[in-house]
């Protein structure tokens, strides 16, 4: 090592083999180091876009990766994260064996001990306590066979309904909405519709840092159609609304009012599709009456804009030929995320923008899988979209896995805030956290740190440790991530892809599914609720049984065709093409919705708007792409961003370090960026980074429908970080 340092200091070594170039038959002119003995098709394990890549194998392991551009979705594009992807297969921190505390302190166990340990616990606590004293919370990033099998294990195994995913942090809104307005979940629309809208009206959604992918969309459709106007709704001037057309910088959750006023003007110049209305939808004279004191001069008040840009937007929207309304965790991440989806449909049903090309109201999902926990996951319904109150569902699914129908439950459990409330005032005695990181990503971190230290025995199934979450843990399982297992991801517009193995898991890792069957083997229910599976397959099988003749109809879609096409989208490119919802009688539901305040209103203690988001080249609580130098060293560390008013006014000057303070907590040294990005009164930043980590000021506030965090809105100041001697 010292002779290396020393050639190199004294430039003999050029390090030729290390920077050498080759050919590689697929990319070209490429450091050696990459050539590709091998490529291996799969899809993007990151963000719910679903981008196929072709990843490079040499000497067993990943070496680079490519766009795949036979994929429908990126056509050989890819983002920074998806380019980087492979380097966390072999990245540090990853979890390698099972580790139980012991007097304390986390020590290696051997597997038959951690689940041993692991469901003695369970069963102590359930017997002494009630089946539901376990909560059980899953994830996003599991692919759906998994999902398929860990319901059934958990409803039906561990007898426990408290179970739910890390997705009603960022979906669930998104889903109680589309229920509440067309009978069931499921994005009506697909990408395409980004392609030939005449219209593209984008609010809470900065799809160029979050699925920059979708951008191309957006481009290809102003080549083709110079008279498509993209509309950014955002009150922070994002990258999406510098690439928009016009930018509408609305006040914090005024969204609601915004939509609203956008009716009413469709309403009162003419602008509906009357026939539709009549045929298709139920309740549009009250909704008529209810929006009609939504008047340009109310919205302009209530939402910052003039009359003049309100109305403009209405008339682009209601003369349009098709007309694409997207959203993600700007609207859905509010305690009103729920309702704001149904006055996002509501524009679509007055105006028959539905189930035509480049006409939807389309969210677009955050998770590569939250769709596939969303269709099979047995959490908020049962399987196939199916509900827990329809008695006939519950006799379908007795039917087809052989069981009793009393076993099936006949409401949910409880959603994820309300099992970690259940936790901290002592109904939930044990928790089992897979592939999420809570200590980070759950809002008011206090109340989420109280619930882990306050329950008996907590389990953390992660791909890597130590977490910010396993630091709390009784028990780790090292669990295997994307790369390491075989199985389906589904995506926003509902196109089921495929992922792949490129390498085994390190150490004593196994994948989620391996896990799931060996507990239902040492709860003696293996065969009964598993009978006969042996891989990932085994279970797509038996979910193409469940699903069939269902909205999420799986039954026909071989691995194989999803292989060869890449990826097939259930339901076909759109759904309610024929106008007929999934109600009772056919029709969808408008629906009256109040534009209430955020809960917590700045005042003269707390004078500044907190707003949260994301940065392109981070995924979520960083636990995978902290560990990818590349992107980790683009953007290491968390800012906060205020208007030059507010920073004069409180005499900072950019790049200070400051503290970000609410009525909960605080956040402390974070560089501040001056910047006219944000309003006067606002700030904002992101949301990545446990060592800054925003939720220590965010409050515990939740829609009552979709249990969903109000992440986006709490009152704070800023005031400068003292440095203190100890």
């Amino acid at each position: 090592m010292l002779w290396q340092r020393l050639r190199r200091t004294l430039g003999l070594d050029t390090l030729d083999d290390e920077y050498r170039f080759a050919d590689d038959p697929r990319v070209g002119h490429i450091a050696a180091s990459r050539v590709a003995e091998k490529w291996v098709k799969t899809t993007c394990g990151y963000c719910s876009v679903g981008c196929g890549m072709l990843v490079g194998l040499r000497e067993g392991k990943a070496v680079t990766v490519r766009g795949n551009p036979d994929h429908p979705v990126n056509r050989g594009k890819l983002c920074p994260k998806g380019l980087s992807e492979h380097h966390i297969l072999d990245a540090p921190g990853r979890a390698t064996q099972p580790l139980l505390r012991k007097h304390g302190k986390l020590e290696p166990v051997s597997w038959d001990e951690a689940l041993q340990a692991m469901l003695g616990a369970f069963q102590r606590i359930q017997q002494k306590y009630g089946a539901e004293a376990l909560g059980v919370i899953s994830t996003g990033q599991l692919v759906t066979e998994e999902f398929y099998t860990l319901g059934k294990l958990v409803q039906l195994g561990l007898r426990t309904r408290n179970f739910d995913g890390n997705t009603t942090l960022c979906m669930a809104s998104a889903v109680s909405g589309y229920k509440l307005s067309f009978g069931s979940d499921g994005p009506p629309g697909s990408y395409s519709d980004m392609e030939t809208a005449d219209v593209i009206l984008l609010i809470g959604a900065n799809i160029a840092d979050n699925h920059p992918i979708l951008c191309q969309r957006l481009e290809r459709n102003r080549m083709r159609n110079a008279n498509c106007t993209v509309i950014a709704v955002d009150p922070r001037v994002t990258k999406t609304a510098m690439l928009a057309d016009v930018h509408l910088p609305v006040k914090p959750r005024s969204d609601i009012a915004l939509l609203n006023g956008i009716a009413h003007i469709l309403i009162r110049d003419g602008l509906i599709d009357h026939d539709y209305i009549q045929q298709h939808t139920r309740h549009f004279d009250e909704f008529a009456a209810y929006v009609a004191g939504f008047t340009p001069q109310h919205v302009a008040q209530v939402t910052g804009l003039s009359e003049e840009q309100i109305t403009r937007t209405a008339h682009l929207y209601g003369k349009a030929k098709a007309a694409f309304i997207g959203w993600t965790m700007g609207v859905n991440h509010s305690t009103q995320g729920a309702v704001t989806v149904t006055a996002i449909n509501n524009l679509a049903l007055i105006t028959g923008n539905l189930g035509r090309a480049g006409a939807a109201p389309f969210s677009i999902t955050g998770q590569c899988n939250a769709m596939g926990t969303r269709e099979a996951g047995f959490t908020s319904a049962l399987p196939g979209y199916r509900k827990f109150d329809d008695a006939e569902h519950r006799r379908q699914l007795a039917a087809l896995w052989q069981i009793d129908e009393a076993r099936i439950p006949t409401a949910r459990g409880l959603a994820y805030p309300d099992i970690i409330e259940g936790a901290v005032t002592g109904s939930i005695k044990a928790l089992w956290f897979i592939a999420t990181n809570p200590v980070v990503s759950f809002p008011n971190y206090y109340v989420l740190e109280h619930a882990l230290r306050n329950v008996e025995f907590l389990v953390v199934q992660d791909g890597f440790h130590p977490t910010p979450t396993s630091d709390f843990a009784h028990l780790v399982l090292p669990a295997a991530i994307w790369g390491e297992k075989e199985g389906t991801y589904t995506n926003s517009e509902r196109r089921i892809s495929k992922a792949n193995v490129l390498v085994p898991p390190p150490g004593e890792a196994r994948t989620d599914f391996d896990i799931f069957l060996a507990i239902a083997e040492k709860l003696g229910l293996r065969e009964e609720l598993f009978p006969g599976w042996t891989s990932t397959h085994d279970a797509y099988a038996e979910w193409q049984r469940v699903s069939a003749g269902r909205m999420c109809d799986y039954s026909g879609i071989s691995w194989r065709q999803i292989e060869e096409e890449g990826g097939v989208q259930w339901g076909g490119e759109r759904l309610y093409a024929d106008g007929h919802f999934a109600t009772a009688d056919g029709r969808a539901t408008l629906h009256c919705v109040p534009c209430l305040p955020f809960q917590e209103q700045p005042d003269h203690e707390y004078e500044l708007v907190l707003n949260t988001g994301r940065t392109v080249e981070h995924w979520h609580t960083r636990t995978k792409t902290a560990a990818v130098p590349m992107l980790n060293n683009m953007v290491p560390t968390a800012w906060l961003e205020m208007n030059p008013v507010d920073a004069q006014r409180l005499q900072l000057r950019p790049h200070d370090r400051i503290n970000v303070i609410s009525r909960r907590s605080s956040v402390r040294n974070l560089e501040l960026r001056i910047t006219e990005i944000v309003a006067p009164g606002q700030v904002f930043m992101p949301f990545h980074f446990a060592e800054t980590n925003s939720n220590r000021v965010t409050l515990g506030a939740f829609d009552p429908i979709s249990r969903e965090p109000n992440f986006k809105q709490c009152a704070v100041r800023v005031e400068k970080y003292v440095r203190t001697l100890h």
